[in-house]
């Protein structure tokens, strides 16, 4: 360990936590407040603010392994190490999860181009549907338990770690936090939107030439007040959508990034061989639901490409840097307390996304209630999402 990191790690973890969060709780806020006291272009919150926090969570997400290098205090189990076997099934891995994660990804959006895949089909429904199941799964069967496990490792000194259940309260507090976030973001666009539009007077609106009849009992509007037109309501809904996605994927990156170099990190090839398999199939499934989202976000081809490929890359690039730190990277107390709570943090943005932005909206839709047989459909689809992720907990 270079002389930096050694009298890094010789302060007390506690401390150096709390310097570590205070920082980024700085850097985080300052970020979400020029988010939402940026110019009131609609077109300005995704596509400038929004990247650089992206960028800013990416950057230390890739660096984060390095930092918590270091030697662990505990006994480790023996295992059957042979680096140069475990490093053919690790290129086995990079390759199929690489594969995996791009045709995912790509299904929903190839509904642009294939009928079948379209949004309004209801084969992309239930494809949909699916993925959500899928994306619950993650949260609850593969994500949140990791983290209960990290977070009360006999590593970890009992006060306070083995007195409270940290990662049920920091999953929880990550959901609550991207319901703000949401809310936050839906009440943005609106507001700028309604900036724009004048004040309606009456129950007549003209729009593009147009005279559009509006009544109390479909609208439910009271004179005098700022009203959407179905354009306005579309947009809204459009850039409602482009959020959803981009938080989606953030809390996907952070778990892809997790399994990754603890998989790259593995010199046993007993450890990855189940895992390569298993892990292929994950990307697979989340490929899709992460596919929907951004199909649905509608957004332009070179931001769509960028989410797909970050998505399809960063497991790989994880097993990349795991594989560069083996040497150093060790279970340690440090590496076992950031590890938890990122994963806590990913399985509460996750449970949400699943639950309110995917289930709950397609669910309730209008379009959903009046077709029993796509009602029932989706909720086939959505145990069989769950019950394929969950059955890969097994061995991943």
């Amino acid at each position: 360990m270079s002389p930096f990191l050694s009298f890094f790690f010789g302060y007390s973890f506690p401390l150096r936590l709390s310097h570590l969060y205070r920082t980024l709780f700085i850097i985080y806020n300052t970020n979400l407040i020029t988010l939402f006291k940026s110019p009131t272009k609609t077109s300005s919150l995704p596509h400038c603010t929004m990247n650089k926090v992206v960028a800013f969570s990416l950057l230390f997400l890739f660096l984060l392994p390095i930092l918590v290098s270091c030697e662990c205090t505990c006994d480790e189990d023996s295992e059957d190490r042979n680096k140069t076997e475990a490093l053919k099934y690790k290129l086995v891995a990079v390759a199929s999860i690489l594969i995996a994660g791009g045709i995912g990804v790509s299904i929903p959006i190839l509904g642009k181009i294939i009928p079948a895949f379209h949004p309004e089909n209801n084969v992309f429904f239930l494809i949909k549907a699916f993925a959500a199941g899928v994306i619950l799964a993650t949260g609850f069967v593969h994500i949140l338990p990791d983290a209960f496990e990290s977070l009360s490792s006999p590593c970890l000194p009992e006060n306070p770690w083995g007195d409270f259940p940290f990662a049920g309260l920091i999953a929880m507090l990550s959901a609550i936090g991207t319901m703000m976030v949401d809310l936050l973001a839906t009440s943005f666009y609106r507001k700028s939107y309604m900036t724009q539009q004048k004040p309606v007077n009456s129950d007549e609106e003209k729009e593009g030439g147009h005279v559009h009849v509006h009544t109390h009992s479909t609208h439910g509007h009271a004179h005098g007040s700022v009203m959407l037109s179905p354009a306005g309501s579309e947009a809204l809904d459009l850039s409602r959508r482009q959020v959803i996605s981009q938080v989606l994927e953030l809390g996907i990156l952070v778990h892809s990034v997790i399994i990754g170099v603890s998989l790259g990190a593995s010199e046993s090839p007993k450890t990855i061989k189940p895992l390569v398999a298993a892990l292929t199939f994950h990307q697979l499934f989340e490929g899709m639901g992460l596919g929907g989202c951004i199909s649905e976000a509608r957004f332009k081809v070179k931001k769509t490409a960028i989410m797909a490929i970050c998505f399809s890359l960063t497991t790989p690039v994880g097993i990349a840097i795991g594989f560069g730190i083996s040497t150093v990277y060790h279970a340690s107390p440090t590496a076992l307390i950031v590890e938890g709570i990122f994963n806590s943090a990913a399985a509460g943005i996750l449970i949400y996304m699943a639950l309110v932005d995917l289930l709950a909206a397609d669910f309730m839709s209008t379009r959903m209630q009046d077709s029993p047989k796509l009602l029932i459909g989706a909720n086939v689809f959505v145990l069989l999402g769950a019950g394929c992720m969950s059955l890969l907990a097994k061995w991943a």
